[in-house]
């Protein structure tokens, strides 16, 4: 059984997404980062960067897996799915999912930031990261116009890579210019696996989850 500690955000969907597509057996621990809890002690035992998403796999002795890009590689290597085990093709995997951990997150999460959040509207910064994260985008388009998926056969790195893209309007970045990555964008949405993971954590119940975490950080169980 897996443990997923996550939120409704781009890469907390990304680790429900993967595990929705491998078949894997999970349970929902929302965290509600409004209230601070991914910086809680409880939490930050399990995930010392206090960010989601976070694995405990109960089946390896109760093994955290915390990152993302992590998260993927290791229910991947755990079950023998969604990434190939010929070097060169697990290369290119690897390659595309460093590619959306390095580039689209990071430049995107700030245009999310600047563009949506922060108190001062600043020019630049907006400029700055809107151009970044379609110079992004600009890539996966190229790649795309010869390849179905991001690594030749569908895998991990097209599972992380389409949280963020989904979202791009949000980001104020839009893609109608880029017909390879809307199509590829198009194709994920309509998957079931994709469609259930971006559900999750859905409803959070208050009193279960009260009851839950003070369970929890009375037996870190």
């Amino acid at each position: 059984m897996i443990e997923l500690y996550t939120a409704p955000t781009p890469n907390g969907w990304k680790a429900s997404i993967m595990l929705e597509e491998i078949g894997l057996p999970y349970e929902v621990r929302p965290v509600r980062l409004q209230l601070g809890e991914q910086k809680e002690p409880w939490y930050l035992a399990l995930n010392p960067n206090g960010r989601i998403p976070t694995i405990v796999d109960r089946d390896a002795d109760n093994f955290a897996v915390f990152e993302s890009g992590a998260i993927l590689v290791y229910l991947a290597e755990k079950t023998g799915q969604l990434l190939p085990r010929d070097p060169k093709g697990r290369s290119t995997a690897i390659q595309w999912l460093m590619f959306q951990m390095g580039g689209i997150g990071p430049m995107q999460g700030q245009a999310n930031v600047f563009y949506r959040y922060a108190p001062e509207k600043i020019d630049y910064a907006i400029q700055r990261y809107h151009t970044e994260t379609k110079r992004l985008y600009e890539v996966l388009d190229t790649r795309l116009r010869d390849h179905e998926w991001l690594a030749g056969d569908y895998s991990i790195a097209d599972i992380a890579t389409w949280p963020w893209v989904r979202i791009h309007a949000w980001a104020g970045v839009e893609i109608d210019d880029l017909p390879h990555l809307q199509r590829w964008c198009d194709a994920l949405a309509e998957r079931p696996a994709c469609q259930r993971g971006v559900a999750v954590p859905g409803d959070i119940d208050p009193d279960a989850q009260r009851q839950w975490l003070e369970r929890f950080r009375a037996t870190g169980a």
